[in-house]
């Protein structure tokens, strides 16, 4: 009797089948159990205190476990903090504010989203997962006089990198802060205090009715044209800091970070194609959150263009960055869906 099933000989079967001996998970779960904040190759942290520093903003310390790489951290870089809500992981991207001579680490966080709310209201104890340190809103290596521009929560990023900058050099060193509320200006006093070099300009919004100017960048720091720039804050200081850099050409000595991104209301509503799942929606907002909308769950992290998790390839159409407002009519180009905004069709890789 013949057969016309055929057999693959021992050898290649043991080659085509390779078991997964251990499982990240298997060893999270069962670390877990000894000490919640164990992980193989997780960064989780345990909430050691918090304070208010302002009003609905709070200065949370975490103690990362052993898998967080400190010494690879650059001030100005933030970290996506996850937690869970009503059952679903949620991640809010957070500057780091400073680490303690035991390795706590700093971060303010401002109660205006879903996952701030939560992570203002844990319990002393609570873990929560971190990720790496990440962005590029760093200082490098130069030794020039330094202006930094502050509003809101936007302190924290300046912060960090004022602190970073006061420590090598006697570089002369501006900050210029609009704020509703007090947050970090005791702090920063004391700086100034400590630091000839540093000069503190604090504009409480509430009492002075002031908005970014050139004739007040001039007025502070009459040399804010030969300084190295860092921003970080609301759009609409954002906005006009811009503005006063292009007029002046002077935008290269720019850097910097937004925590909120402006929708362009006067785009009409455009379609979307997800190539490869081969879906379709309409966009008004950014990509991500009108996929979200849709009922789509693109991999996303921070939110704000920092962490590159949501990259991918427009095939065709033409989209605007929210932050720098250049727009990209190129085919097959790598776009980041949270600060990307349709101004015509558009077909994405997805």
């Amino acid at each position: 009797m013949s057969s016309s099933m055929q057999y693959q000989p021992a050898s290649n079967q043991h080659d085509q089948y390779r078991p997964e001996w251990v499982r990240e998970d298997f060893v999270d779960f069962i670390a877990e159990k000894f000490n919640p904040v164990w992980a193989w190759k997780k960064v989780k942290a345990t909430i050691i205190k918090s304070r208010a520093i302002g009003q609905d903003f709070y200065q949370i310390q975490l103690r990362p476990n052993r898998n967080f790489k400190q010494q690879q951290f650059k001030a100005g870089q933030s970290i996506l903090v996850t937690v869970d809500i009503a059952g679903v992981r949620q991640q809010r991207s957070y500057s780091v504010v400073k680490f303690l001579a035991n390795g706590d680490m700093i971060i303010a966080v401002k109660q205006q989203g879903k996952v701030s709310n939560v992570l203002t209201q844990l319990a002393f104890g609570s873990i929560v997962e971190l990720s790496q340190a990440q962005g590029e809103f760093i200082l490098d290596n130069s030794s020039e006089p330094l202006l930094l521009l502050a509003s809101g929560s936007g302190i924290t990023a300046i912060y960090s990198i004022l602190l970073e900058a006061l420590q090598p050099s006697k570089r002369p060193i501006d900050l210029i802060y609009f704020t509703r509320d007090e947050a970090f200006h005791a702090d920063l006093e004391q700086l100034h205090q400590q630091h000839v070099q540093f000069n503190y300009h604090y504009i409480n919004t509430v009492a002075r009715k002031q908005h970014l100017t050139a004739e007040l960048l001039e007025g502070l720091v009459p040399d804010f044209q030969q300084r190295q720039s860092f921003a970080c804050g609301a759009n609409a200081m954002m906005q006009s800091l811009n503005q006063i850099f292009q007029d002046l050409n002077i935008s290269a000595q720019l850097k910097q970070e937004y925590f909120q991104i402006a929708v362009d209301e006067s785009l009409e509503v455009q379609p979307i194609i997800f190539l490869r799942s081969q879906q379709t929606f309409e966009a008004k907002s950014n990509l991500l959150e009108s996929a979200e909308q849709a009922g789509l769950k693109p991999t996303h992290g921070c939110r704000m263009g920092i962490c590159n998790t949501c990259t991918c390839t427009k095939v065709s159409g033409s989209t605007k960055n929210m932050l720098t407002g250049e727009i990209d009519h190129g085919s097959n180009t790598q776009i980041k869906l949270c600060i990307s905004q349709a101004v015509s069709p558009v077909t994405i890789n997805l």
